[in-house]
This record gives structure tokens, sequence and C-alpha cells, in this order.
């Protein structure tokens, strides 16, 4: 079966604490009625730290979309190949290995995608199918793992790369002043992720399992409004109870694959917010520690968007080796309201042997 090996993760160096980023609230905002209850529920993300491509000044600044896209394509030329490599060396491949490449993200646009110059610069193969994916936001992360698990199945022994670049720090707009986009400023991070998918081999997760469901009528639930000056997040209040209609969706899934939800040896999970989470383990009917991983990549970097799921993989695999046939689930949910959900064992050739 098809195997995640394990992730690659890098952040930008620049970094802006919790307390640097109420404090340029205040300013930024200074007098706009929505700002005490947008502070509070900063307060409230839980979130320490987070990492930009530039510095805090420049971010603040609004150059326009145009130089902001600029932006986008040379950081994310500048970030991805080292994050590339190592996932390749992680799963013991090479370029010439690679027979898919998707690329998530959801915070600027090239066309052609990322793909084209990756394979060019890094020694993919021309015949390399492309994938890119744009528009599922957070879902991104667990959409390309089952795309790719997808493409393994439909063509035995292949082998993909997923690439993450998310730079959400490009789409801050400092003249929104909504709450869905006061919040935003303080909940979300930088970051390039990149993971494997073995078609044979390897050690990780075996995908065996996966699903996708969205719930109806809530496509304007999360969003973006593009404008002249870029993209602007648009933020639901009722997102964040998303978790109580999701949960037996995902009991149903696992229960399909004869796996109760309730008791896996390890969640994967999209760090959306701490509601998301804590929701998730009440409905789930499991101790809020059980998803340690999506907390601490939350902590430390936000909300990463589409690379949550790799970088709570990362550390599922930096932590004690699992079990072998440790089962767990991983899922990722974003605009829609969509969830991409994977059903999944740790093994390894070792292990096999």
């Amino acid at each position: 079966m098809p195997r995640l090996c394990k992730p690659s993760v890098r952040v930008p160096e620049y970094v802006i604490t919790a307390e640097e980023t109420l404090e340029f609230a205040e300013r930024v905002h200074a007098g706009k009625p929505q700002l005490p209850l947008a502070l509070r529920l900063i307060r409230n993300t839980g979130v320490l730290k987070r990492h930009i491509v530039q510095p805090i000044e420049k971010t603040l600044e609004h150059p326009g979309l145009t130089e902001r896209n600029r932006i986008y394509e040379a950081e994310s030329k500048k970030r991805t190949p080292q994050v590339v490599e190592e996932a390749l060396a992680n799963a013991e491949v090479n370029a010439r290995d690679i027979d898919a490449i998707i690329y998530v993200s959801c915070t600027g646009f090239l066309m052609p995608s990322l793909t084209a110059w990756l394979i060019n610069k890094m020694g993919f193969r021309s015949d390399t199918r492309q994938i890119p994916i744009s528009q599922l936001g957070c879902a991104a992360g667990g959409a390309a793992i089952n795309r790719a698990h997808d493409f393994c199945v439909a063509h035995p022994g292949s082998n993909v790369l997923i690439v993450s670049c998310e730079l959400c720090s490009l789409c801050y707009q400092p003249d929104m002043d909504d709450i869905g986009s006061l919040l935003s400023d303080g909940l979300f991070g930088d970051a390039v992720a990149a993971a494997v998918v073995r078609g044979t081999g390897g050690t990780g997760i075996e995908l065996e399992r996966n699903s996708s469901y969205l719930i109806p009528h809530t496509e304007d639930w999360i969003s973006y409004s593009v404008r002249d000056t870029g993209f602007h997040f648009q933020l639901d209040r009722r997102v964040p109870g998303t978790m109580e209609p999701l949960a037996p969706v995902l009991r149903d899934f696992a229960a399909g694959h004869q796996w109760d939800a309730s008791n896996l040896d390890f969640y994967i999970v999209h760090a959306g917010g701490p509601r998301i989470l804590n929701d998730l383990a009440k409905f789930l009917d499991v101790d809020r520690k059980v998803f340690r991983h999506s907390w601490s990549t939350l902590t430390e970097y936000g909300n990463i968007a589409s690379a949550v799921v790799l970088d709570a993989a990362l550390r599922l695999f930096e932590e004690d080796t699992p079990m072998p046939d440790a089962t767990g689930l991983i899922a990722g949910f974003g605009p829609g309201i969509t969830a991409e959900m994977a059903l999944g064992r740790w093994n390894s050739d070792a292990a096999a042997g």
C-alpha cells in the first residue's frame, strides 16, 4: 500500500510573538469598535509565536497585489528546494523516482505552477505529472495526501511528492477591521513543507482508506474576496462550531474500515484553532492530548494552512517510533466546509520483514 514518509518542514527566520501581535493590532487598528473582541480572541488562540517571510514592519505595509505576488514567487522559489531535498532523502528516493508532484498553496498565484519550476530546477523527469491545488485552503494538506494515495493506487509502484508553500503573511490586509480579518492577523503563520508518498517500501504511515466530505451550504463560511489589493480572507463566526457535524462523519468513515475513531493510536489533525481541537476531542470522546502534535504546531507556528498536517505528521515521526501496525487518522479541514480524511497504520520495511 502507499506509504506517507517522514515530511520536511521549514519556517522563515522572522518571528513575531503573541505579545508583538497584540501590540501591532492595538496600534494599527486603534479605535476600531471590533478591536477589544479581536484582542480577546487572539489571546485565546494559544499561538505563542509565528514565523513570517518578511520583517514585521514590511509585513504591515501593503505594496499592492503585484508586489506581493512577486514576493510570493521569489520566496517560494527560495525556500522550497531545501525542503524538497530533505523530503526526498527522508523517503530514500531521488528526483528521478518521482512520478507526480502535488503542489498546494492558497497564499499566492503562479502560472505555470511552481511544479514546472521544480521539475526544471531540481532534476525531476520531464514526464512527471503536475497536480497543483490552489483553492482548498487549509484542507489542501489532507487533500494532497489523499490524491497522492489515489495516484499510487491507480499507478502501482509510483512515488508522489507533496509540496506545501503557505506564505499567509502576504495576505495581511491592514485596512480590514472585521472580526474574521483581525483574528486571522493573529492566527496564521508561514511555512514550507514537503513529503513523499511511496507506492512501495519506506517507513511511515501506510495509507489504507481516504474520503472527502463537504458540509452542505457552508461554502461562504471560509472564503477569499479577491480585490485589487489581493486576497481578503473571510471567516464566518460559525466556523469554530463545525466539529460537531464533522465528528460523526469521521466516526462513520472509520467505522466503514472497521476502526473506532475514538480508539486509535495517533491523530494528525489540522490545527485551525483551539476550539476546533477542543471540540473534536469532545465530540470524538477522546482526551485532547491525543492531538498533541497539532497543538504543538498551533502553539509554535500558528495556523500554517495546508502545511499543518505535514508538520503534525513530522512531529509524530520525531516522537518515539509508533508500534508496528499502530492505527491513525489524518484529517484536514478548510473552505467548503470541506473535510479530507485518511486512515493508515504505521509500517516499515524492517517491521514487515
